[in-house]
């Protein structure tokens, strides 16, 4: 057993979400999106060596060399019992850092997680791209391991995971679920996604589009006949769009937009509330199914036109971020305050809001 692990499992206990580590200080958790640190009769600060033996302790070959040249590396650690830790090494003002995130052994269902069979609607298609997006631990990675795992027990296709590192382990129901890891399985994004082409899938996940030639590919992977996922750290729909179109140079911009509109198909933005009661956190979603009139208005360059689509199109599964803020403070599941707090579209929210009799957002 790594020591670290004792740090781990205290953190799994606590319900964090996170572990941030640093020389010279606490561990700090992050519990229900807020930081915690740790109390002083639970563990000491952290020396120099001290820091720099845990993660040196758990680290790959790879990763202590990815640390060394680039100063920050990421990679995962597993630990029997308490399931996978995301990790990130890095050089600070401190030392040595790091963030663990956990990610739980057990795969949680679209049930689990009180998501709607629009999700479901999605995992039927055959071909398209399909993206989820949201900021960092919004339960982007939890989402889309649903889906996969939903895929795996109702299908019988070739899943192809190209993630950086690998979160969910899946195992093989009635699919076949072949996992690569960046840096480990493949060089770059860009090159898995191109040599899954010649591995037969019939679906692939791209854990995240984070360059140009990454979202290309990702798009042709799309238009060639395959169901594509990925994820990207945008907050509502039409600013997915825009996100995608604004990556790529001026002249290439008509083109583009020309494939989106032909290969997406559904976007999924989602944020992480506080529940009203109790611990634990409830997701709220944005959701688009891309229409002829969707498609249209993407290869237009009409984009601010998706929000008024969206808001017509409830019948097809489609819902608008705060509007299922709102649903959720009607619930009961979650306080106006942290719904307001979670909006983007701040003054929207507060009309909805009022109307609905709750006084949150004065004076913004």
């Amino acid at each position: 057993m790594a020591e670290i692990d004792r740090l781990l499992k205290f953190a799994v206990m606590k319900g964090a979400s996170d572990l941030h580590l640093a020389a010279k200080t606490r561990p700090m958790l992050r519990v229900d999106g807020s930081m915690v640190p740790a109390k002083e009769s639970d563990t000491e600060p952290l020396t120099v060596q001290e820091m720099t033996q845990l993660v040196g302790e758990i680290m790959p070959p790879r990763a202590k060399e990815e640390l060394q040249q680039n100063l920050d590396t990421d990679f995962a650690y597993a630990v029997p019992g308490m399931g996978r830790f995301r990790v990130n090494v890095f050089r600070n003002n401190l030392g040595v850092g790091a963030v663990l995130r956990h990610i739980p052994g057990e795969i949680l269902t679209f049930e689990d997680l009180k998501l709607p069979k629009t999700l479901e609607q999605f995992c039927r298609l055959n071909k398209g791209l399909v993206l989820v997006t949201g900021p960092t631990g919004s339960g982007k990675s939890t989402t889309l391991a649903a889906m996969v795992d939903y895929i795996n027990r109702h299908r019988r296709d070739h899943v192809i995971t190209v993630e950086d590192p690998i979160e969910f382990v899946h195992e093989d129901k009635q699919c076949r679920i072949s996992q690569r890891e960046v840096k480990e399985h493949a060089q770059s994004f860009k090159r898995a996604l191109r040599a899954a082409l010649r591995q037969d899938p019939d679906i692939v996940l791209v854990g995240e589009m984070r360059d140009l030639e990454t979202t290309e590919t990702a798009i042709e992977t799309a238009e060639t006949g395959h169901l594509v996922f990925g994820t990207l750290h945008t907050s509502t729909a039409a600013t997915t769009v825009d996100r995608i179109i604004d990556q790529f140079p001026h002249e290439r911009q008509e083109q583009i937009r020309t494939m989106l509109a032909a290969s997406l198909r559904g976007v999924i933005c989602q944020t992480l509330c506080k529940r009203k009661e109790g611990s634990g956190r409830i997701a709220a979603l944005e959701i688009m199914v891309v229409t002829h009139g969707i498609a249209a208005n993407i290869r237009e360059g009409r984009t601010h036109q998706i929000v008024t689509s969206i808001q017509t199109g409830k019948s097809l599964g489609m819902r608008l971020l705060n509007d299922d803020l709102l649903r959720l403070v009607k619930d009961h599941s979650v306080d106006a305050e942290e719904a307001y707090n979670k909006a983007m579209d701040k003054t929207d929210m507060a009309n909805k809001l009022r109307t609905a009799g709750y006084n949150v957002g004065r004076g913004s």
